[in-house]
C-alpha cells in the first residue's frame, strides 16, 4: 500500500511503516511540508497514494470537489508517538485495504473506524 503522511504525523512513522513493507512517504521528505491541503491531495492523486492526516479538512476538500480519489485516512486522535501512529495506520490499512484501494474516506480513532466510499456526497 502506498501512503503519504501529512504534516501533523511524525516523519519517523513513515520510516516505521516502510520497515513493515509499506511504501510510505512523509510530506517533509517531498518538500511538501508547507504545501496546502489541496496541493497534498493533488500530489497523492497523481501518485496513486493514500493520504493519512490529522486534519479533518481533507475530507471536506474531497466532498466539495466530488473527487473519487485519493483515498484519505483521517486519524481522529492526536498526541500519539511515531510507533503508535504507525501501528494505528497499519491496523486501519489491514481492516480497510479493499475500501482504500477502491476509493474511500476513512475516519478512525483507537476505538472505531468509519468508512465512506468516494466520491463523497
Amino acid at each position: 500500500m502506498r501512503l503519504l503522511l501529512d504534516q501533523g504525523l511524525a516523519p519517523l512513522a513513515a520510516a516505521t511503516l516502510r520497515h513493515h513493507g509499506f511504501d510510505a512517504l512523509h510530506v517533509a521528505e517531498l518538500a511538501l511540508d508547507r504545501a496546502d491541503d489541496r496541493e497534498i491531495l493533488d500530489y497523492a492523486r497523481r501518485g496513486n497514494l493514500i493520504c493519512v492526516t490529522l486534519d479533518h479538512d481533507f475530507h471536506a476538500h474531497l466532498a466539495m470537489a466530488g473527487d473519487g480519489s485519493p483515498s484519505v485516512i483521517f486519524l481522529r486522535i492526536e498526541g500519539l508517538k511515531a510507533q503508535q501512529q504507525a501501528d494505528l495506520i497499519r491496523s486501519i490499512c489491514a481492516q480497510c485495504g479493499e475500501a482504500l484501494s477502491a476509493g474511500a474516506a476513512v475516519s478512525a480513532d483507537l476505538q472505531t473506524i468509519r468508512i465512506r466510499r468516494l466520491p463523497l456526497e
